[in-house]
Parts: C-alpha cells; structure tokens; sequence
C-alpha cells in the first residue's frame, strides 16, 4: 500500500509531467485569446440569465464584456501554466487542469453569446437533469466492476425499468409502486447477468450483451403491441418537483439543486452513501477486496461469490431506478429505446471517474453538460456542429485513460471469474 501511494505520489509531481501540464494550460490560454477572444469588437457585450426557467427571480442577469473577460481567462491560465513550468504544483496539478478547463468552457460560452443572451442557470439546471441517469448508470457499474464483475447490461436493465415502471405504475395508478417495478425489473436481469458469469462463468461481456439485445427486443415488443394502442397503460405521471425549505430559496442554486423530484435527491444520497460505504466501512473494503484479490479475499473467510452476486444485484437495482427516472421522473411516457445509450455513457463516466462514486458524478455532470450545451448552441445559432459537442466528454475520457490527468486505477480481478480451489 506505502509503494502504491509513493508511486503515485512520484507520478503527480514528476518534471516531465509537470512540463506537459504547463504546456496545455498555455496552449488553452492562446487558444482562448486567439480562438475566441480577438474577432469580437470591444463594445459587445455577454448576458448570463442567472435564474432558471420557471422559477421565481431573485438576482439580475449578469452582463460582462465579451472581449475583455476572455483576454481576463487568457491572463489567468496563461499565468497559471507560467507558474506550472516553472515550480508546478504538485498534488494541486488536477485541480488546476480543472480550473483551467473551466475557465476555457466559461471563455467559450462568453464567445457563443457575445451579442446575446444565455441562460447560465438554466444551462446548469439542465445538465444535472441530464446527468441524473448517466450518474445513476455509473453507479451501478461501480457497485459491479468494484466487486470484479463486469458490467455491459445496465443499458438493458435501465431500459427494462423504464418500461416496467411505466406499465405497473399505470396499472395501478401508484408511482411508488411503478418505481419498485423498475428497480425489481433491474435486479431481475442482474440476477440472469450474475448466474451466468458468476456460476456458469460465461463471458461477462457475452452476457451483458444477450441481455441489451433481450431488453431491447423485448421492451420494443410491448410497446408496439401493447403501450401504442392502449394509451392507459403507457401513462404513470411523474413525481413533482419538491422545494425544500429555506434550501431552495437560495439565489441561483437554490432553484437548481434544491426544488426537484425525488430522483435528484435519491441521487445526491446515493452518491454520499456509496462513496462512505465503499471506502470507510467492513462492508466496502470486504467488496473491494473481491474485486482486487479474491483469493486472499476467500482465505480471509470472505464468501467471493456470495459478495459478488449482492454487488451484482444492487447495480441491476441502481440500474433499475435509473430506467425509472426517464419515464416516471422526466416525460411520463414509455418510447421505444428511449434511454438512448445512457447506461453505455453511464460506463465511460464510471471509467472517467476512476470507479469512484464522486469521480462517477463529476464525469455525469460533463457528459450531461455537453448535450446541454450543444442544445443550448443551436438555439443561439452557433455554427458548431453538435456532434463535436457531444464527442467531447468521450474525448476527455480518452485522454484520462491515456494518463494525462493521472493513472486510473481499475479493480484488478475486474472481469475475471473465480475458481475456488
């Protein structure tokens, strides 16, 4: 473990990456000057919108100078790969690369609606909603491959949810019962994903594939058969959006993270829960150990296969709920493959970040801030195309893998099945 940490250690400050870090902040502040900065006149101005759509204002819009604040974000990370090359910064490094990201994206939204108006709050209203299922997703992904099982399937089982959750909530008229639907729904088909690669020791990408293609016939069968022609049984409702006290009457945040539906908030508890269980309690460290080393894991008493079908089978529930959420949380209505490869996005934000809860939700927000913001850029009339948009996030994924910012650091008996001896 002190050689693990020490080399870690030695790869966050080492020179080499320390030059390669400065260099990119430079590149990124001439790119923000020169890409973004020089063509807009002096006297145009950007307004940010500061309260989201159909909530009740309570700041003024903001109004900067176009020109002026990007040459600002250009002197700023411009000075800060000036301070990189020449001492660096350490373990700060990421957070930096951070910072410096966020001061390019802030350029680029300045320059989109130099002459215009954007609504800021609300663009940050809709990327959480957006990262709602693809966090959900990762999560369920991390609750598998931290216990060594792969996981492909939640793509499937979010999309069994969503139509479970639509039927049995329309049958009965009940939402709570319609999400217990979906959340069983998931667990069903991780039970079908955890015999075979567990048991049986099938392929875990094989399984999790005949699963997709299962839930995705399957679902498309209902709905053409049954939802499309009796509309009753394709219309649940949603849950309401629920303003908590004080919380949501707080300027600018208060409307985006503190009146929304119950999926928002199971979110922000899930995420809480499992980074705490994963990384401080028995539980966790038991479950990790099966997905690091499950023949120390096994000598140690931990039952190996036992640990990995209760990991499994919670990621089909996450997975579950997260189906819920496109139809009993967002529009209501079941669409045939309408979770649109979330659960597969779900999968690059649990790489991106590094199977950890709180990483997997940083990673959500960017994926959900890209298709956000590619909408957001049609409305304006910003000739970009939104496909470059939306392949950003899986960008920035490869560039994680590669190392740029840090090693990821994958269960090491992840994807492999166990024989016990």
């Amino acid at each position: 473990m002190a050689t693990t940490a020490l080399r870690r250690e030695l790869e966050l400050v080492s020179p080499t990456r320390q030059r390669v870090m400065g260099a990119l902040f430079l590149l990124l502040a001439v790119v923000i000057w020169f890409g973004l900065g020089r063509g807009i006149p002096a006297e145009v101005t950007t307004v940010f919108g500061m309260t989201p759509g159909g909530a009740q204002a309570t700041v003024g819009d903001l109004v900067l100078p176009a020109r002026f604040s990007i040459l600002v974000l250009a002197l700023a990370s411009a000075a800060v790969g000036g301070y990189q090359l020449a001492r660096g910064f350490g373990r700060w490094t990421n957070w930096m690369l951070g910072a410096v990201s966020g001061t390019f994206i802030l350029a680029f939204l300045i320059w989109a609606a130099a002459g215009g108006s954007l609504n800021l709050a609300g663009l940050f209203a809709s990327t959480l909603l957006k990262a709602v299922p693809i966090t959900l997703g990762a999560l369920s992904g991390v609750l598998c491959e931290r216990a060594g099982v792969v996981n492909i399937a939640i793509e499937g089982m979010m999309l069994g949810g969503a139509l479970m959750g639509t039927l049995v909530g329309s049958l009965t008229g009940n939402l709570w019962i319609g999400l217990l639907a979906a959340v069983l729904t998931g667990a069903a088909l991780a039970l079908v994903h955890a015999v075979l690669s567990i048991t049986y020791k099938t392929d875990q990408i094989v399984s999790g594939t005949v699963i997709n293609i299962f839930s995705t016939g399957m679902t498309s069968y209902i709905s053409a058969k049954f939802l499309q022609v009796y509309q009753e049984l394709n219309n649940p409702g949603i849950f309401p959006r629920w303003e908590l006290p004080i919380l949501g009457r707080i300027p600018v945040l208060g409307p985006i993270l503190f009146n929304q539906n119950l999926f928002v908030y199971a979110l922000f508890a899930f995420i809480f829960i499992l980074q705490f269980a994963l990384f401080r309690t028995r539980w966790g460290l038991r479950l990790r150990s099966v997905g690091e080393h499950p023949r120390a894991a096994d000598t140690l008493g931990i039952d190996v296969f036992k640990t990995r079908y209760m990991a499994v089978l919670l990621g089909g529930m996450m997975a579950g709920f997260a189906g819920g959420y496109f139809t009993l949380g967002s529009v209501g209505r079941f669409d045939e493959v309408m979770t649109a490869g979330r659960g597969f996005i779900g999968l690059a934000a649990m790489i991106f970040g590094n199977w950890q809860p709180v990483g997997a939700f940083g990673a959500g927000l960017l994926f959900g801030f890209a298709d956000s913001l590619a909408s957001k850029l049609a409305i304006l009339g910003v000739k970009i195309p939104s496909q470059f948009l939306l392949m950003a996030p899986y960008i920035a994924t490869m560039v994680v893998l590669a190392g740029v910012v840090g090693r990821g650091q994958m269960p090491a008996a992840d994807g492999q099945p166990y024989e016990k001896e």
